[in-house]
């Protein structure tokens, strides 16, 4: 049986396990908060998850120099990476910067790296949460 290996997956793969990661930690987020229904859930959601909001946040993250060195090359693999599926809501550049936000997480949590995840998604949660307010 072959080992398997976190950083030999292309940044799609990584993306698609990111997605739910961060996904995860955005509706623990809006449920502790108290938003039940849901309507309120969805729309509160894509203010965190949205490619528009991704592309800030990787932005803000590269700003503040909030990411390590081999994160940046992760989300540069995502952000590279040629995926077949087209943006249904945004530019492609948008969406291809979204996909390397999301490698970012999903490298972190298949190489069992929970506590940065939960680093990363704190971060990020604050940073949206802050533009809402």
């Amino acid at each position: 049986m072959t080992e398997f290996r976190a950083d030999l997956l292309n940044g799609i793969a990584l993306a698609y396990a990111g997605d739910a990661v961060y996904e995860v930690f955005v509706r623990d987020h809006l449920l502790t908060k108290g938003i039940t229904k849901p309507g309120e859930l969805q729309k509160n959601a894509v203010r965190f998850v949205s490619a528009k909001a991704q592309a800030y946040l990787i932005a803000e993250m590269e700003k503040d120099a909030f990411l390590t060195e081999e994160e940046l090359r992760y989300f540069k693999r995502g952000r590279n990476a040629h995926s077949k599926t087209t943006a249904k809501n945004t530019d492609v550049i948008t969406y291809r910067i979204s996909t390397g936000f999301e490698a970012v997480f999903g490298f972190n949590h298949l190489t069992g790296e929970n506590d940065r995840v939960a680093e990363l998604a704190t971060y990020c949660i604050k940073k949206i949460s802050e533009q809402i307010l």
